[in-house]
């Protein structure tokens, strides 16, 4: 039987690549910007706005909660969010897949079926990844994935209560520099057909 996979990842480890390799392995979708896709169309915002706002940037403080909350007092942030839940269980219920990111592992956690994955690597190997992949910017690439990290441990922690990329929350850690990707997506998809 293939579960459904969802994939953690550090900025820069290369986790959407293995969450892609390894859903190509099993012959199930994989689920990543279709995500954001879809909760623009369901939510009204842009798809750049879902992009900046759905996984790692969260309306913080006082004066941004009151700036951006409708009648009932969601901010934008938490009407992602339930747009965003909405969809992953949706997508679950469907059959096998692969979820990068967006919380997936704490949305689905009640499925047995569910096999949760931690990518990560070395900071330095991260911030060569982030530079062949996105190239150069005036920012940093340490500066780059701390922030982009930050963000996700804010995010994840505010929505789930739970601690973002410790290891008692996920089935599998997995290192790329170590491992290799398609490594790491071999054993992904060994484990999912178990």
């Amino acid at each position: 039987m293939t579960k459904i996979v969802t994939i953690s990842r550090e900025f820069g480890s290369g986790g959407r690549t293995v969450g892609k390799k390894a859903a190509e392995i099993l012959g199930v979708p994989c689920y990543d910007s279709e995500i954001i896709s879809e909760i623009a169309k369901q939510s009204g915002f842009a798809e750049n706005y879902i992009r900046e706002h759905s996984e790692d940037a969260v309306d913080s403080g006082i004066f941004a909660a009151l700036s951006r909350t409708d009648y009932y007092g969601l901010n934008n942030s938490d009407q992602i969010w339930t747009i965003q839940c909405n969809i992953i269980k949706e997508l679950a219920e469907k059959g096998p897949c692969v979820i990068v990111g967006r919380c997936a592992d704490y949305i689905l956690n009640d499925r047995p079926d569910l096999l949760k994955v931690f990518i990560h690597a070395p900071k330095q190997a991260r911030m060569e990844r982030i530079v062949r992949e996105y190239g150069e910017t005036e920012v940093d690439p340490a500066k780059r994935i701390s922030d982009k990290d930050k963000r996700r441990i804010t995010y994840y922690q505010l929505y789930t209560d739970n601690k973002w990329g410790v290891a008692q929350n996920y089935n599998i850690s997995l290192d790329t520099e170590a491992i290799g990707i398609d490594r790491c997506a071999e054993i992904i998809a060994s484990l999912a057909k178990d």
